[in-house]
């Protein structure tokens, strides 16, 4: 299996994964942050060994990198040129020289003093807390379904930590987790959720 190249991000102490700093959690466990209302200040850049697939996936990376780092015009076009070299494994398409001109060119002008969309999280795990995935989702169940109700918040969360554990999501699974029926976890599957666990599901195919 080809493994993504961290070592130039390393080397050039580029930022990819960052908690969240303005916001404050409502608990603090050993293993990690719970967010009664939710974060989208955590950013966690190439966590799961999936790729980045498209060219809006690709500017979103991009963005967030530009976002995180203090980096002049021509550091971020050098970290942009290597991120989508596909011998990198970053990326599993090759990208014309005139197309990701346009893409830095593009990321380069938009206005960063405004974070970029993120997913909202309720619980963040620390790296390395030593968690397995059942484990994790009883935690992500216990803090957010404070109810024994499955709901959209419950399955959202679910699928986050199983995409980030490098598992395909199926409803079986979700079901499973919270020892529901399939059937309940369909009803309360709504279409964003659909496409989202579609989308996540097709990063994990897609990757080399």
């Amino acid at each position: 299996m080809s493994h993504r190249n961290l070592e130039y991000l390393h080397r050039n102490n580029i930022i990819y994964r960052r908690y969240p700093v303005l916001d404050k959690p409502d608990q603090v466990f050993d293993w990690g942050e719970f967010y009664q209302d939710g974060t989208y200040e955590c950013y966690e850049l190439f966590r799961s060994k999936a790729k980045i697939t498209t060219y809006k996936s690709l500017k979103w990376h991009l963005l967030v990198l530009w976002y995180l780092n203090d980096l002049n015009d021509e550091d971020f076009s050098k970290l942009a040129l290597f991120i989508c070299d596909k011998h990198n494994n970053f990326v599993t398409f090759n990208i014309p020289p005139y197309l990701l001109d346009r893409v830095i060119d593009e990321v380069i002008q938009l206005d960063i003093t405004n974070a970029p969309k993120n997913k909202l999280r309720k619980v963040i795990f620390k790296d390395g807390c030593g968690l397995s995935i059942p484990e994790k989702l009883r935690i992500v169940g216990s803090l957010i379904g404070r109810t024994k109700k499955v709901n959209k918040d419950l399955i959202y969360q679910a699928m986050l930590e199983i995409n980030h554990n490098d598992e395909l999501i199926t409803i079986g699974k979700l079901a499973m987790i919270y020892g529901c029926s399939t059937r309940t976890i369909h009803r309360n599957m709504c279409n964003e959720l659909k496409n989202e666990k579609q989308q996540l599901n097709k990063e994990l195919h897609e990757k080399i």
